[in-house]
């Protein structure tokens, strides 16, 4: 069984946004020449996502319009987590409800989606660098 490992680094200039890493990923199966196995994307830090869904503007939207009425960021005194001198405890929340990490088969070399599926980096707290760990076993 053959193993790869990449980080992938983002730097999100603004507080939240949703971004296809499609591409990256699909270059990341390409590097590794696994054809069988599966690939497993994760955002290694607390206050990011990652997850698979259309990429439609309008469904992105309504997800960011959501999660910020889910767990607004104001007012940031509303978090017993923020009294820490942070900022972010609705960052950690709306990671929660998104998710950590994906996991796709790989078949025949490519990443094996359903009809419309992508893979996103969901940022909720930008504005640093941040890194994505992406991992495929195989042959």
């Amino acid at each position: 069984m053959k193993s790869y490992r990449k980080e992938l680094w983002f730097h999100v200039p603004q507080r939240r946004a949703f971004i296809n890493i499609t591409p990256q990923i699909e270059e990341c199966v390409r590097e590794s020449g696994i054809r069988e196995g599966l690939c497993l994307v994760n955002a290694m830090h607390i206050t990011a996502s990652v997850f698979i869904n259309d990429d439609e503007p309008g469904l992105h939207r309504d997800f960011d319009e959501w999660l910020e009425e889910l767990a607004p960021h104001e007012p940031i005194a509303r978090y017993r987590h923020n009294r820490t001198g942070e900022d972010n405890a609705d960052a950690h929340l709306k990671r929660q409800v998104m998710g950590r990490e994906v996991v796709v088969a790989v078949t025949g070399g490519r990443l094996d989606f359903g009809p419309w599926e992508q893979i996103f980096y969901g940022e909720f707290d930008g504005r640093r660098p941040k890194r994505v760990l992406v991992k495929i076993i195989g042959e």
